[in-house]
């Protein structure tokens, strides 16, 4: 299996170049360690919830869970985030509209399913450089529990089913397996800010 380590794409062209962080056109370090820090936090706060929601009442707390929480759990991160910082969550098959991806951040998604086709390793992280002072960092987001198969994988129980279609109708976030590509987190940063 091939690998690749940490990937910068500039502007919106779909050629991937490598970046060090001693590159001194860009503040590529500081937005690797923004973006890095950014996205454990959102991913430490909504899978420790998670986890105690799957334990004490499995995937239909879970999914509980998901649709009455994790949005508000994500603002309350944003909220600790500096300034012209945000995070979120994005997949190209999502449950809940809001985790829907713009045209640009369906490439990246698309960058990276192609890589996993190709038997790529994913990066760690992605940074696109949007304008001269705004990037995006993407963190892939890979099924790596089989957990998560209970409410998105092909045999999902009946009852938590039903449940998640009566939320989300237009529900595409099923038919996964262990390793799937799940989607992505999303860093804005906006360098006009002061941090």
């Amino acid at each position: 299996m091939k690998t690749l380590d940490f990937i910068f794409l500039l502007g919106l062209s779909s050629s991937l170049l490598g970046a060090s962080p001693s590159d001194k056109e860009t503040p590529l370090k500081e937005i690797r360690e923004i973006g890095e820090k950014s996205s454990t936090q959102l991913l430490k706060t909504l899978g420790k919830n998670m986890k105690q929601h799957m334990k004490s009442g499995g995937a239909l707390e879970a999914l509980d869970f998901c649709t009455n929480q994790a949005y508000t759990l994500t603002e309350s991160v944003n909220a600790k985030l500096p300034k012209g910082v945000s995070v979120k969550r994005i997949s190209a098959k999502y449950r809940n509209p809001t985790n829907q991806p713009s045209a640009d951040e369906l490439a990246v998604l698309e960058i990276f399913e192609n890589m996993k086709k190709a038997n790529i390793v994913l990066p760690k992280a992605l940074v696109q450089k949007r304008q001269d002072h705004l990037y995006k960092y993407y963190k892939p987001l890979v099924i790596e529990k089989k957990v998560c198969l209970r409410c998105h994988g092909h045999n999902i129980n009946a009852e938590v089913k039903k449940e998640i279609v009566n939320r989300y109708p237009q529900d595409s976030a099923i038919n996964y397996k262990l390793h799937d590509l799940r989607g992505a987190i999303v860093v804005e940063i906006d360098k006009r800010v002061k941090q």
